[in-house]
């Protein structure tokens, strides 16, 4: 009688290359040597190493950019990309937000300048990538107001027609980020859910591994300890230097938690469809699963796409196969929804 072995499923394993994994060392270093124990953040240490990105009239492998300011005194701006290569077409509006736990980074930054370059090639789309206030010199609710504001100022006409190119259409606008920005694109859709736009229609939602939390300590927050970027000291600190002063910190509090004790009752809220994007080896991992196990609770069209081997941010290193997997996951989302909406 013989007998076969059965092979064992293989595990997933933190597949990143060398020089992924020593710019990510870097970001948390840079990270952790700017926020202060007081709870403030020494930006001049950030200038160091911060380059930015200057807006490109001209097409820059087939895409231009230029900025937009709203309004000056809050230095609220955002950045616009369009793709050269598609004039004349009917494109949708994505509409990003950036990460950086409420605390860092801008739609200049390298990182975020490159990516929205290739969202805006490859959906094809026209980005807008929206420069919010930051914490904690600006906590909460500023963030969250200052992306809702943005659409305001899109709604107008005037404002649309000097900001976007004809072919931009805002009856397809997508909110999409990541990390803390993906917090922003859930919240502010929800928002928009309650306001009477005139032209501009949010008809999708893309959360790359959005930045969510509460009281309690999961999971891969305890197993996870250790992987790149992201860790509960960090989380903590953020968490901290974002939420209100004098309401009391608490982890709960329904921006952090979206789907715990406090969570809004989503039931006769008309969210438009949402992409949730979860990483194997990302810390934050449950509460994202949990965000997509509450929404499809709550009777919302959501689909979710998992990258075992990866870890938080990996998409933003085109180096990595499943960076390209995922834009491509979002130009098929888009896709979807916009034809969905051209059929209604």
């Amino acid at each position: 009688m013989s007998m076969e072995a059965t092979a064992k499923p293989q595990q997933p394993s933190l597949s990143l290359p060398w020089k992924t994994r020593i710019i990510l060392s870097a970001l948390a270093a840079i990270t952790d040597a700017s926020c202060r124990k007081n709870g403030t953040v020494n930006r001049r240490i950030l200038t160091l190493v911060d380059f930015r990105c200057p807006p490109t009239s001209k097409s820059v492998n087939g895409v231009a950019t230029h900025d937009v300011v709203v309004d000056e005194a809050r230095n609220l701006w955002f950045r616009v990309f369009v793709p050269t290569q598609h004039a004349g077409k009917n494109l949708p509006v994505v509409m990003f937000f950036h990460g950086g736990g409420f605390v860092l980074l801008s739609p200049d930054d390298p990182p975020y300048d490159a990516v929205c370059r290739r969202f805006a090639r490859k959906v094809p789309c026209v980005v807008v990538s929206v420069n919010y206030r930051l914490a904690p010199e600006h906590r909460y609710p500023a963030q969250h107001d200052d992306c809702f504001d943005v659409l305001k100022f899109l709604d107008d006409e005037e404002n649309r027609s000097k900001s976007l190119p004809e072919n931009a259409n805002l009856l397809r606008c997508f909110l999409a980020g990541d990390s803390a920005g993906a917090n922003l694109a859930h919240h502010v859709a929800q928002r928009a859910c309650d306001f009477k736009f005139q032209r501009l229609k949010v008809t999708g939602v893309v959360a790359i591994q959005p930045f969510f939390g509460g009281e309690e300590r999961t999971d891969s927050e305890t197993r996870l300890a250790g992987t790149p970027l992201v860790s509960l000291k960090r989380t903590d600190w953020m968490w901290k230097a974002f939420l209100p002063e004098g309401e009391g910190f608490n982890r709960d509090h329904p921006i952090v938690n979206v789907s715990g004790p406090k969570a809004v009752d989503l039931s006769e809220i008309k969210l438009p469809p949402v992409m949730v994007v979860v990483a194997g080896f990302d810390v934050l991992r449950d509460w994202q699963i949990r965000y997509y196990e509450w929404l499809k609770k709550s009777g919302k069209e959501v689909c979710i796409f998992e990258y075992p081997n990866m870890c938080h941010a990996f998409y933003i290193f085109p180096e990595l196969p499943e960076s390209g997997q995922l834009i491509d996951k979002v130009k098929d989302f888009i896709h979807k929804i916009s034809s969905d909406v051209a059929t209604l």
